[in-house]
């Protein structure tokens, strides 16, 4: 097979051994620096989606993709806009709630909570806190039970197992000829769930929706009714395509909504750890401009030849740039090897780094996610892969230029 001389010379050149062993070892260098900063760019985005994604599951796992809520805070004949929701394609559940502030108290300890009504059997069609629950069940919610489940950190603090009674405290008062009373009842705690996020875990209560009904006098109203869909990210096109869907007079509104906060949050942390990652690799890039313009002084009797044999400065310079640009590859592809194999193992070599320091990162007793997850996304390993070789090949611009203006005479003088 024929290849153009340029490519030949380049490799030979980047293959043979020099007489400045210093320019072989910044050489190394750079291939080093670009390996390491692509490794660090692909484990760092890779965990920045494992977090994304564990604190979507933990939201998503109490909160609703869609909530269709009644204008007034109360929802008529919700069972209809169910069934007018469950019309659309991609919505595969829908479940009533009732929500409400109230007040907990136990014994010496009094807790502010949101207090949610749910159907036990529908609402785990549309959440997960059976994958939630440390103690109890939440079927055992019943109709008239007055029995209350716990986030596990409003059970702490009411000090509150178990078994234990609790009293519910309405904010809606009933009048009587003493005055305005306050609503109260006692519930049985029947269980414990903890979702790993603390906005549910200190201050969110579930209760069965017939109790909540008669404890906030709603009769058959409720306050909305939550979806689940297949696909969560097209909520915000779901959720515009059931406004001519639902007759009811209602608001509608999705996830990305109510908790835009925490992902764009962590969207934004992901973008600028992006960006500083990208800066190593440009640094370790461009260590190749000093290699080559080393190798282009240390080459100029060979470049005043090659130019008197009739080599154009073309020619010239994509030799260099074809010396360039492979100290920029073997580093790239070290570095995506090394990347993605860390990134599919942090679950092994987080633990082994523990073990090693007799420490833990990511402490359980202070920690929702003590494990640092890790989602590889081969759509960002194509962008670093891609930056990190426009780099490479930036950084030989230069030194390739500078060598194809190399004078044949003046190189040839002394020699």
């Amino acid at each position: 097979m024929k290849l153009p001389y340029e490519l030949l010379v380049g490799l030979r050149y980047t293959r043979a051994k020099r007489r400045n062993h210093f320019i072989s070892f910044i050489s190394l260098i750079s291939m080093a620096g670009i390996g390491l900063g692509v490794a660090a760019l692909i484990v760092v985005l890779s965990v920045m989606n494992g977090f994304q994604t564990e604190l979507r599951t933990r939201i998503l796992g109490v909160a609703s993709h869609i909530q269709i809520s009644g204008m007034g805070g109360e929802l008529h004949n919700w069972l209809e806009v169910g069934r007018q929701a469950l019309q659309h394609p991609e919505v595969k559940a829908a479940a009533p709630f009732v929500q409400a502030q109230a007040m907990l108290s136990r014994e010496e300890s009094v807790r502010g909570t949101l207090v949610r009504g749910i159907i036990p059997e529908l609402e785990d069609k549309v959440a997960d806190f059976a994958r939630f629950m440390k103690a109890g069940k939440l079927s055992d919610l019943q109709p008239g039970g007055f029995g209350i489940v716990l986030g596990s950190d409003l059970a702490h603090a009411l000090g509150a197992t178990l078994g234990d009674k609790v009293t519910l405290i309405a904010p809606q008062g009933t009048v009587t000829p003493a005055g305005l009373v306050p609503r109260l009842r006692s519930f049985t705690v029947v269980g414990i769930f903890e979702a790993g996020m603390y906005e549910y875990d200190s201050g969110l209560a579930l209760i069965d929706l017939n109790d909540a009904q008669l404890l906030y006098r709603l009769g058959e109203g409720v306050t909305g009714v939550r979806l689940k869909l297949d696909d969560l990210f097209r909520a915000p096109r779901v959720a515009r395509e059931l406004v001519p869907l639902i007759q009811e007079d209602a608001y509608l509104s999705d996830w990305t909504r109510s908790h835009a906060n925490f992902f764009r949050a962590v969207q934004i942390e992901k973008n600028m750890m992006f960006i500083i990652l990208s800066l190593i690799v440009a640094v370790a890039a461009f260590n190749i401009v000093s290699t080559l313009v080393m190798t282009v002084t240390d080459k100029q009797a060979d470049i005043a030849i090659l130019r008197t044999l009739g080599a154009s400065p073309g020619s010239i310079m994509a030799v260099f740039m074809v010396q360039g640009a492979l100290i920029g590859v073997v580093g790239l592809g070290l570095g995506v090897a090394g990347g993605v194999a860390l990134a599919l193992n942090v679950d092994v070599v987080v633990p082994f780094i523990e073990r090693m320091l007799g420490t833990q990162f990511l402490a359980r007793d202070v920690y929702y996610i003590s494990q640092l997850p890790s989602e590889l996304q081969w759509s960002d390993v194509t962008g670093v892969t891609t930056i990190a070789f426009v780099l490479a090949l930036a950084a030989t611009l230069y030194p390739s230029w500078r060598a194809s203006r190399v004078n044949p005479a003046e190189a040839l003088r002394y020699e």
